[in-house]
């Protein structure tokens, strides 16, 4: 349920209610608007009588949220959020664009990635150290070791970095070295691992699983919340349908559907969904059109001869074509890139 406290209400009154919804048992999250505070409560409702908050000096309604996910919605937050990652802001203005190879393969080709990306526009350099793989005799990644390249690559260029956490084992490792945390789609309903990274206070960005209906996704960022940590960026990475001429098929309905459910900021991956590098650039282009807070495309040096997702990679002269493209598309959304 949402607490909405009246316009002059004190600091003293907020911390009141909050510490009275404590003793019941509650969570509470408390957002402070320009004009308004509200204070959005977790827990068994059979354990509360509105009443008793409805009386509290400075509460002006009681309002419940309808929606399974409570801390996501937009029913608590009407204020689209904005995660931020230093000066890097996911959700404003700007779409953000994150770029890099699947796998980190060594040092020099990563480094140059990273800077040929930043050159073309990128703000965060993606790369996987650990890669789960459909076939366990498939490369799996350097572990530390490509997690201690994204590093260098971070000191060379200060592009910020996300890589993916697989295992429950691992967050405070990669957690140690990225700025964002990626569940990938695979694991997007572990909810141990959701638990985890909602621990790290890492942002979080969690990906949309092959199969999942977009309250199933919004329900795995409500793990990452309900465990305290509120800065997720939700990525449609595609879904697996009947069509096989791509790899996934891209479900651009599902950011003006998030928009209007959830608070949280969503990019696209047009890589995965393409499968294929000449399809890429459309997809970017649509994502923007449709309202993507932002991008995540795999870009490497030697396509033909990468360890994972070649045939979905752009050149580096591609990605930079496709950023300057995409200025004037984001533009007309009013908005810039």
């Amino acid at each position: 349920m949402i607490i909405i406290m009246n316009k002059d209400a004190t600091r003293e009154q907020i911390d009141n209610v909050e510490h009275k919804l404590s003793e019941l048992g509650f969570k509470t999250h408390p957002i402070f608007g320009e004009v308004k505070t509200v204070i959005g409560a977790i827990g068994d409702k059979r354990h509360l009588n509105p009443q008793l908050i409805s009386i509290m000096p400075g509460v002006e309604n009681i309002v419940p949220i309808m929606k399974p996910f409570k801390l996501a919605s937009r029913e608590l937050k009407q204020i689209s959020s904005i995660v931020e990652i230093g000066d890097v802001k996911i959700g404003g203005n700007e779409i953000v664009v994150m770029a890099g190879p699947c796998a980190i393969e060594n040092e020099s080709n990563f480094v140059e990635t990273a800077i040929r990306v930043k050159e073309a526009g990128a703000k965060i350099i993606r790369g996987g150290a650990f890669k789960p793989r459909t076939s366990p005799y498939a490369f799996q990644g350097l572990e530390e070791d490509g997690l201690k390249i994204m590093a260098s690559a971070r000191e060379a260029t200060g592009l910020k970095l996300v890589t993916e956490v697989v295992d429950t084992r691992d967050v405070e490792l990669v957690a140690s070295y990225a700025d964002i945390l990626q569940i990938g789609a695979r694991n997007m309903q572990n909810f141990r691992l959701l638990q985890e990274a909602g621990l790290s206070k890492k942002p979080v960005l969690l990906k949309r699983g092959l199969a999942a209906t977009i309250e199933e996704w919004l329900m795995a960022a409500e793990y990452i919340m309900a465990a305290g940590n509120p800065n997720i960026i939700l990525c449609e990475r595609g879904i697996r349908t009947y069509e096989t001429a791509t790899r996934n098929t891209l479900d651009l309905s599902a950011i003006p559907v998030i928009k209007e459910l959830s608070h949280l900021p969503i990019i696209v991956d047009p890589s995965h969904a393409a499968g294929t590098w000449k399809y890429v650039g459309p997809l970017a282009k649509g994502a923007v059109a449709t309202g993507a807070d932002g991008l995540i495309i795999e870009v490497h040096l030697d396509p033909p001869n990468a360890f994972s997702d070649g045939p979905q990679s752009l050149r580096p002269d591609k990605f930079a074509e496709l950023m300057n493209e995409l200025k004037p598309m984001a533009s007309a959304v009013g908005r810039i890139i």
